[in-house]
């Protein structure tokens, strides 16, 4: 079965419906085997310091690796694939959202919006890296211009955007919430304030931000960019909304981003996100196994992490050639 062959909506439909279902089993072990660690490695931070900072550091990378898995648990209980009951998805995600400074409700409600849109150039903005067509970008003044250079440069994107975005940008409304959006927000950022100001008395402000800030940075930045090689690479498809297919762009306007075993493990097979966009019901446990056992997936080409860094110069859509090119083809 080839995805050139068979386009039919029952033939993949038939083929995700049987991941669609969570072990809870699986999934409490990936609870346990994530944030136990986590927690440990902090634990070993706190003494590390008294030790070497160096020390401090090394270990915030293997902390940051266990925060993105913890990470995509929470992403996965937004879905209602995690685990068979929705409150037990909301009971787990919404305080492994508070770990990583990511409010439940307001990222999930972005989130679904990117599922229910990408790949679709009338419907950009919610959830996605803003990405201009060519015309839309030859219209804006030289100072836009230049914001939107400075926006796409990957020093920014990158290396300063995913701090601002987890620390400030997730903690401010935005203009759809209605009173109970807000109120779940307020009550997220209340959360997070104490854990910070409990930590910090437990142990100190200074020790809390040299361990804290570190894992951090680490952790949303790898996120950011697996976001990014997702949707914006080399053969990426994009339509407009009347040629727009719910398939075809999930599987050609996400990637599959193949990783070596152990990167794979630690951000929760989300590199088969072909697979996730077709069905963000599977559980991301099951993504590799779909992928393996259905032929339907094994047309779709990979990036590798050595390819993936060419979609770094990619910077806005061409509608004439339909793929994203660099400010150099201009």
């Amino acid at each position: 079965m080839s995805l050139n062959k068979d386009n039919s909506a029952t033939t993949w439909v038939q083929v995700v419906m049987k991941y669609n279902f969570p072990s809870n089993f699986k999934s409490w072990v990936q609870v346990v085997n994530s944030v136990v660690p986590y927690i440990l490695l902090w634990g070993l931070m706190v003494y590390s310091l008294e030790i070497s900072y160096w020390l401090t550091l090394l270990l915030s990378v293997f902390a940051a690796g266990f925060l993105v898995r913890i990470f995509i648990i929470f992403h996965d209980c937004g879905h209602g694939s995690f685990f068979k009951s929705d409150l037990l998805n909301r009971m787990v995600g919404i305080p492994l959202g508070l770990l990583s400074f990511t409010p439940y409700h307001r990222w999930h409600h972005d989130h679904q919006e990117h599922h229910a849109t990408v790949g679709n150039l009338d419907k950009r903005g919610v959830g996605d890296v803003n990405t201009l067509t060519i015309e839309e970008y030859m219209r804006l003044t030289k100072w836009r211009k230049f914001v939107y250079r400075l926006y796409r440069n990957p020093i920014f994107l990158i290396g300063f955007a995913p701090m601002l975005l987890f620390i400030i940008q997730y903690r401010l409304p935005k203009t759809y919430m209605k009173p109970k959006d807000h109120l779940y927000l307020h009550l997220s950022n209340i959360a997070i304030a104490s854990m910070v100001l409990l930590m910090m008395w437990a142990i100190g402000w200074r020790e809390y931000l040299l361990i804290q800030l570190p894992i951090t940075y680490i952790s949303s930045v790898h996120g950011v960019w697996l976001f990014y090689v997702q949707h914006q690479y080399d053969s990426v498809q994009w339509e407009r909304s009347d040629k727009w297919d719910y398939k075809t762009i999930a599987l050609q306007g996400s990637s599959y981003f193949k990783l070596p075993f152990i990167l794979q493990w630690f951000t929760g097979n989300i590199g088969f996100h072909h697979i996730h966009h077709l069905s963000p019901k599977i559980p991301n446990y099951k993504l590799a196994k779909c992928h393996r056992e259905n032929s339907i997936f094994h047309d779709i080409k990979p990036i590798t992490f050595f390819s993936s860094l060419k979609s770094l110069r990619l910077r806005l859509w061409d509608e004439k050639s339909q793929r994203l090119v660099g400010f150099s083809d201009l």
